[in-house]
């Protein structure tokens, strides 16, 4: 199957840097049997840094040399400090900042692309109610940073808001009562709870 026969945006995007192969990772990697299935919102930090790349690769920019995974976070994910730094390294490379952060893809976004273009689906497995419960929460929090983002994107457009380009992360943590462990709410339900508990016994 063609990883960008269709209009969704990452498959526009798949098209403009010519990332070949990766609709089938992504695919592969989301529905696997084993059940090490990964999730959508590592997926999309994994497809944006393939982005990077490939932007730095436009920009003739040797991948040997350039951090890409300490470059990445520090724009999607870095404080304020870490993420000018990391925007003026890459224009001093020639790279795009704007261009290439519009490209950057939500896990939503995956999750669109896999279900709407690659066809994809999660396998069924009997007892798969912590799959099903971790795609639940995945999907809402989706929706939750879809809505944001539009307001942001209105509030900016008529001057409400200083800018409209803030990223958006809609993140549900975990805080066990007993040790305080803090987990993400798919690792903890992946795992069956928390390592406390299983001390304990």
């Amino acid at each position: 199957m063609s990883d960008s026969r269709g209009g969704t945006k990452v498959a526009r995007v798949i098209e403009k840097y010519d990332l070949s192969g990766i609709g089938a990772r992504l695919e592969t990697a989301w529905t696997a049997e084993s059940g090490e299935r990964t999730s959508l919102r590592d997926l999309a930090d994994e497809f944006n840094q393939r982005v990077l790349e490939g932007a730095l690769r436009e920009a003739d920019v040797s991948l040997s040399t350039f951090e890409v995974a300490g470059t990445y976070n520090a724009l999607r994910h870095g404080s304020g400090s870490e993420e000018t730094r990391a925007r003026r390294r890459l224009e001093r490379e020639g790279v795009d900042v704007g261009a290439l952060t519009d490209d950057f893809v939500t896990h939503q976004a995956v999750h669109t692309y896999l279900t709407k273009e690659r066809e994809a689906s999660l396998p069924e497995r009997d007892g798969d109610a912590v799959e099903q419960k971790i795609e639940t929460i995945e999907k809402l929090q989706g929706r939750v940073a879809a809505v944001t983002e539009t307001a942001i994107d209105s509030l900016g457009e008529t001057g409400q808001l200083d800018r409209a380009d803030y990223n958006v992360i809609v993140d549900v943590r975990v805080v066990c009562s007993e040790c305080g462990s803090d987990h993400s709410v798919g690792e903890l339900l992946q795992q069956g709870g928390c390592e406390c508990a299983a001390g304990s016994e």
